[in-house]
């Protein structure tokens, strides 16, 4: 069989950070970002996707898919990327691929032991939050949870434990485990993106564009007390 090739823009808008890069074949050839208190993505995204196709020397005609963080994330954030994500699909009339904030974040690590707890920051002292293995394999559900000295301990218990995203500060102020390793400085960002949306695309898991929908930190609230 031919080798299949993929021109994929990646966006990424769930948090601070407006991020947005293109990708050939999972390996990123185009990046911009901006990480602003102001959240100024609407202003700052139709930019920053005309400057990464300029500078990859490429038209929105060449590209196959385009990638889109799907949350949990700020409410406007996503849906400012959705919506332009959801645009350029219709309009090229091409696939879109839903990416997890928090597996993009888990993907910035470079580990071979350990567990990654990759956390954003929600209302009062709630977190959102997933748990991955070394493998980047997810080993427990997304959830919203508040905060308690004992959280994470059947995970402690273990060994390291990393805490990571915008939601780590908040997390230090309470975890005390001697295992736990904390980095508020890791954001999703679009770079990391690129070999997830690649895989996604290769094995044909792409979203269907009329129907979806970012999942928003209110998102997974709800659904939670529906439980």
């Amino acid at each position: 069989m031919p080798e299949v090739m993929a021109l994929i823009l990646n966006i990424e808008t769930a948090t601070t950070n407006c991020s947005v890069s293109i990708a050939e074949d999972g390996r990123m050839i185009a990046l911009r970002e901006l990480n602003s208190a102001s959240y100024s993505h609407s202003e700052d995204l139709h930019y920053f996707i005309k400057e990464v196709l300029e500078e990859a020397s490429i038209a929105t005609t060449d590209l196959d898919a385009i990638a889109v963080s799907k949350g949990p994330g700020s409410y406007t954030g996503l849906r400012i990327g959705v919506s332009a994500a959801k645009g350029l699909c219709f309009s090229l009339d091409i696939p879109l691929i839903g990416i997890s904030t928090l597996e993009s974040m888990v993907a910035q690590l470079k580990l071979k032991e350990g567990i990654v707890i990759p956390v954003l920051d929600a209302r009062r002292m709630e977190v959102y939050s997933a748990v991955f293995n070394s493998g980047y394999e997810q080993i427990r559900e997304t959830r919203v949870e508040e905060v308690q000295p004992d959280l994470y301990d059947e995970y402690t218990e273990r060994g390291k434990v990393y805490v990571i995203g915008n939601g780590a500060l908040k997390c230090s102020e309470i975890l005390k485990h001697p295992n736990i390793v904390f980095d508020d400085s890791v954001l999703p960002s679009a770079r990391e993106m690129c070999p997830l949306s690649y895989d996604k695309f290769m094995t044909k898991n792409f979203e269907n564009t009329a129907d979806f929908e970012p999942d928003s930190l209110t998102d997974f609230s709800i659904q939670q007390k529906k439980k």
